[in-house]
């Protein structure tokens, strides 16, 4: 039996693009029955504008719901709306958004952190218990870390990326955030699972009930988790919660990912490849509003998209196209595979003899607004997160401490197909600190 869901919560941080006052749920006697949740605008909603922040997408709503909506519903779970995000999830910031930028809920003069901004903003500012988000690079992480909550970026294929709007399908994965290890554990239960209409997504569903008991894990710590352009004070900060794990039983051991000085780079040329070629689909011709010219073709492609994608899609399509283009594959894009294979081996070395990796999720507190105008100085911001991606491993971010009174996340990483352990070591430090 359908029954009504009413969101009246007010959004002071511009966290949400679309929002139902009254949103519809069914008594299934599931996990999330009556649990309002707020969905990144970048995962199809049948009825709901998805709209991924970009005016290209403006009034599309999907005839469809993606496989994660699907498990919500059988779940029990309301969909309350779709959240603001950096437009097609290429940002750090949720600045890069047609509809405005979302703010920190504990700052209003910072960014939440991206592409999950706003997902991470309702959650953190206490308009939802949780949310689900998309990672990318670190675009679930990240705001977690800025926003003070928790959020996991499952093992590339944990879950269905169905009806995800692909930016960049070889590293991009949906996953939970929510405001404790506990919220994230059960909406990760609700999500995961086997889909034959993603042939990325592996048959390993996850029903998990959490355990503090981390005595003997083993845990490594990279020495580049904590160098160059770390500030002091987060170093500092994760230090001490690391203490914490081995207070709880753990033991730490030193590491080194000598493969991180390529990670950023084979990252941003993956990412924008594939950009170039997803993106394309969005031609002026199947989705979105129409520009007026009469033109040829290929005039009016170029107008379109030039009116209505903004600034970092563009530019990130250009990259990748060039990247792509004939004489220059085997320079930049061939190059950064092998790259990424190395962070890939990097980490499994690590793995034979420790049971996860630990470090900051990011490496500063979150920035000022306007504070990361220029798009290098944004990408370098990313350099912690982007290696899980590389590797396709799980990680999550957990609330560790504040510097300058605002939150700084604690990342743990494991091995892949085991979000089951690091989801364990995130409850065991909550477990320690509370």
């Amino acid at each position: 039996m359908a029954k009504e869901y009413f969101f009246d919560e007010a959004d002071r941080t511009n966290a949400f693009i679309t929002r139902l006052d009254v949103a519809m749920y069914e008594e299934t006697g599931g996990p999330l029955e009556g649990k309002g949740i707020a969905v990144k605008d970048n995962i199809s909603t049948a009825g709901i504008p998805t709209t991924c922040a970009s005016r290209i997408l403006a009034g599309y709503v999907p005839p469809f719901d993606a496989h994660v909506i699907t498990r919500l519903r059988e779940a029990g779970a309301a969909i309350v709306g779709k959240t603001n995000m950096d437009e097609f999830g290429m940002g750090t910031t949720t600045e890069n958004s047609a509809y405005g930028p979302t703010t920190n809920p504990h700052d209003a003069s910072r960014v939440p952190g991206g592409s999950s901004g706003g997902s991470a903003a309702a959650v953190g500012a206490g308009m939802v218990d949780m949310a689900l988000g998309s990672d990318t690079g670190g675009s679930i992480r990240c705001p977690a870390a800025f926003c003070g909550i928790v959020g996991l970026k499952p093992t590339f294929g944990r879950v269905s990326r169905y009806g995800l709007i692909a930016y960049s399908n070889s590293l991009e994965q949906i996953g939970p955030l929510g405001r404790t290890v506990t919220d994230v554990n059960i909406l990760m239960s609700a999500i995961a699972g086997p889909d034959p209409r993603d042939s990325t997504a592996y048959d390993r569903p996850y029903a998990h009930t959490l355990s503090g008991d981390i005595a003997g894990m083993k845990i490594a710590v990279p020495d580049e988790f904590f160098g160059e352009g770390v500030d002091p004070a987060v170093a500092e900060c994760v230090r001490t919660a690391i203490g914490k794990l081995e207070d709880a039983g753990a033991e730490t051991m030193p590491c080194s990912i000598p493969s991180m000085a390529y990670a950023l780079a084979a990252y941003y040329v993956t990412c924008t490849s594939e950009a170039s070629s997803n993106l394309s689909r969005f031609d002026g011709v199947r989705f979105g509003p129409s520009v007026e010219t009469k033109r040829s073709w290929h005039d009016e492609f170029r107008d379109h998209r030039g009116a209505l994608f903004g600034k970092e899609v563009q530019r990130r399509i250009m990259l990748g196209t060039f990247a792509l283009s004939a004489g220059y594959y085997g320079k930049y894009y061939a190059k950064a595979q092998v790259a990424r294979e190395n962070v890939r081996k990097d980490f499994l070395r690590i793995f034979r003899e420790a049971d996860l990796i630990a470090g900051p999720t990011m490496p500063q507190i979150a920035f000022k607004l306007g504070e990361k105008s220029e798009p290098l100085s944004m990408y370098l911001a990313d350099i912690l997160t982007v290696p899980a991606n590389l590797a396709g491993v799980p990680a999550i971010s957990v609330p560790c401490g504040t510097v300058e009174k605002m939150p700084v996340g604690l990342q743990l990483i494991g091995r892949h197909f085991e979000d089951e352990r690091v989801v364990d070591a995130a409850f065991a430090y909550e477990t320690e600190v509370l």
